[in-house]
């Protein structure tokens, strides 16, 4: 698999566009995000979304998309990443409805997709980290995340979502990781995502 990830990779550089990798925990908002970024720029989504965790369980890759702001151009390939989670639970798939079958199996799949979000590291040139803003941003799964992004030198934005809900607060993200660069939008609304996209842009 790591061949295959170094193959693309570098053909995605060859063509002089770089990789955007969207991560974060599962229900953060990442195919959301993907879909609304791939909406502004191709003109069609991304994937599916889902109230259960682990929809996206494969690297969702949409490749060739220009992205135009302020006079500049970028060519990217968008990545949206499989749910990071320090802990799979069959049982919660079951209490979406899923069978013991399909919820086993679902666990199964949701770790292989753990494994493959951490390994498309190698190949991401610039990362965004999804965190929930009704929820608290210090945790282990964001930790990990940016743990590792620090440790691979990657580039990263935190893009601190849902800022349409009541119970958003977006400050505590900013508060809980002052030393990084974060923007605030709701990727269902679009609100703000013009600064996300100006950010996308400068960090390239």
């Amino acid at each position: 698999m790591a061949d295959w990830f170094s193959k693309i990779s570098k053909v995605f550089r060859k063509n002089g566009e770089f990789t955007l990798g969207i991560y974060g925990s599962p229900n953060a908002g990442k195919t959301t995000l993907a879909n609304r970024i791939c909406l502004d720029w191709l003109g069609r989504e991304a994937g599916a979304v889902s109230p259960i965790p682990h929809e996206t369980r494969k690297a969702n890759v949409v490749e060739h998309l220009e992205m135009n702001y302020n006079g500049k151009c970028l060519r990217m390939n968008v990545v949206d990443m499989p749910g990071i989670s320090s802990k799979i639970d069959y049982r919660v798939f079951q209490k979406h409805g899923l069978s013991s079958e399909e919820a086993i199996e679902r666990a199964k799949e949701a770790t292989r997709g753990v494994i493959e979000a951490i390994e498309w590291l190698d190949n991401v040139d610039l990362a965004l980290t999804i965190f929930d803003t009704t929820k608290v941003p210090f945790d282990q799964v964001n930790l990990v995340i940016l743990g590792n992004l620090r440790a691979k030198n990657i580039p990263n934005i935190i893009v601190a979502n849902k800022i349409d809900l009541p119970k958003s607060r977006p400050k505590l993200v900013y508060d809980s990781f002052p030393d990084h660069k974060s923007v605030a939008i709701s990727a269902l609304t679009g609100e703000n995502i013009e600064e996300l996209y100006k950010l996308i842009i400068e960090s390239h």
